[in-house]
């Protein structure tokens, strides 16, 4: 049976410590001959109607092991950004869609982790981790979105804490 095609709605999430530094995770998929291909979290939901919230919460422990879902300790520090970006799909990954489809809409989460929390990689999806200063890792970030969501962690962590950036 071959494997139903992607839905172009994902999240990315920014998993980052009350330092600000950000996790960051190299793909499997990289070309090994170019620069590291680093990112967040993401990835797509698996229905239509599967909540974003959801999505983010089952792809950072898909991902890293770090258990955010619902009755999680972690779960209260997942927050939704309320950013959307939508993004041209790469060519090389365009087949993993419905025929047409070109453009995807990434929803961008937050979910602040302890200091030395453990990261377990799913070696399917990604090779190596780092931990990174917040500017530092937007600017080892592969996706423009990506390191645009990174930036704004400084406004986003201080908006949950309750004051103004």
């Amino acid at each position: 049976m071959p494997k139903p095609f992607k839905i172009p709605q994902s999240v990315l999430v920014v998993i980052y410590t009350p330092a600000w530094d950000v996790l960051l995770i190299r793909r499997t998929e990289a070309d090994p001959s170019a620069p590291a291909f680093w990112q967040s979290v993401t990835g797509s939901k698996d229905t239509l109607d599967e909540p974003w919230e959801q999505t983010a919460a089952r792809e950072v422990l898909e991902e890293t092991g770090l258990d955010c879902t619902p009755g999680s300790a972690l779960a209260p520090h997942l927050h939704d950004w309320g950013l959307e970006n939508i993004y041209n799909i790469y060519p090389r990954w365009r087949h993993r869609y419905a025929r047409g489809v070109t453009h995807n809409l990434e929803r961008v989460f937050g979910v602040q982790v302890p200091d030395g929390s453990v990261v377990t990689l799913n070696p399917r999806e990604h090779t190596d981790y780092q931990w990174l200063p917040y500017d530092a890792a937007a600017d080892a970030c592969f996706s423009p979105s990506n390191a645009e969501a990174i930036l704004q962690l400084p406004h986003y962590a201080k908006q949950r804490l309750g004051t103004a950036a």
